[in-house]
């Protein structure tokens, strides 16, 4: 870069410092679910940048907490044991030993992954399952078109107190399975998860992370994104939604109508997409809101 383009940049980077403040100011202290999936999980890039990104957000106040599966390490694993791998509307089929391995991949080794990664780049991070502090009370669910998809559960309570204790001082990673009052275990779609968590803490905002750019009314046309949705339009489209998306816009759903302001899919394959969509006019990806609520405003 040559000396006369340095004021120009100096300009550029003083413009978007304050465009973030406003957002800053806003977000300070809140509570913001982030469920870690996708490509930045994967991508060692993405996977360096998120943990800068997380840290960047608890270094100017607010509380983040991520919820993560680990979808991908988990089939591989199943492949190579040569266990079959099926999903009904976005949710792993999963028999008992399914499960085992499932937590074995995420709480053994995919939460290890990300609280060192997160410590390494300045923040402490704890990791956690829902079997820690009874954090999650599950029970067995059905695939929305009822169907018997063995072992997967769904969230029934949240121990909020295991993660205020531990987001005081750290960084909560939280790995999606559970156990029912039995002690049977159950894998936990990570979706569902971080709605669950973000309704019990009462979070300000829950975002998902994912391999698109958000949710397209047709799946096949780049130029259907949906922008901002209200918890209405969404409900009554989310019948005609497969695959993937379907569970990620469920727990959007769930989250905005029990109280979460908003909940938003934002594609984790552009790197720093959690602060483009946080602290930037632009944001990225699809919005759900409240019926009753207009999307929140920086420094509101």
């Amino acid at each position: 870069m040559s000396d006369a383009d340095q004021p120009v940049r100096t300009q550029r980077d003083v413009v978007t410092l304050l465009e973030a403040l406003p957002y800053i100011r806003e977000f300070h202290g809140k509570t913001v679910v982030i469920k870690y999936g996708g490509a930045a999980m994967t991508d060692p890039l993405l996977k360096e940048e998120f943990a800068r990104d997380i840290t960047l957000l608890k270094y100017v106040g607010l509380n983040p907490v991520i919820v993560h599966g680990g979808g991908p390490e988990i089939t591989s694993y199943m492949q190579r044991l040569d266990l079959p791998v099926e999903f009904v509307d976005g949710l792993r089929v999963s028999d008992a030993e399914t499960v085992e391995l499932a937590k074995m991949v995420l709480v053994g080794k995919v939460n290890k992954d990300i609280v060192l990664l997160v410590n390494r780049h300045g923040q402490s991070a704890v990791g956690l399952s829902g079997d820690d502090g009874r954090l999650f009370r599950c029970s067995r669910r059905a695939a929305p078109n009822g169907q018997d998809i063995g072992f997967v559960g769904q969230i029934d309570d949240v121990n909020t107190g295991v993660l205020t204790h531990v987001a005081a001082d750290y960084i909560p990673v939280v790995a999606s399975v559970g156990a029912d009052e039995e002690g049977n275990s159950y894998n936990i779609n990570a979706d569902d998860a971080a709605a669950a968590v973000a309704v019990a803490l009462g979070a300000y905002k829950a975002m998902f992370l994912t391999d698109v750019a958000g949710w397209f009314r047709d799946a096949d046309d780049p130029g259907t994104l949906v922008a901002e949705s209200t918890a209405s339009e969404l409900r009554t489209a989310l019948p005609r939604v497969s695959g993937g998306m379907r569970p990620k816009l469920a727990a959007c759903l769930h989250a905005v109508e029990q109280g979460v302001p908003s909940a938003v899919i934002v594609d984790g394959r552009v790197p720093h997409s959690l602060l483009l969509e946080l602290f930037t006019d632009a944001g990225q990806g699809t919005m759900i809101v409240p019926d009753h609520a207009d999307p929140p405003e920086a420094g509101a």
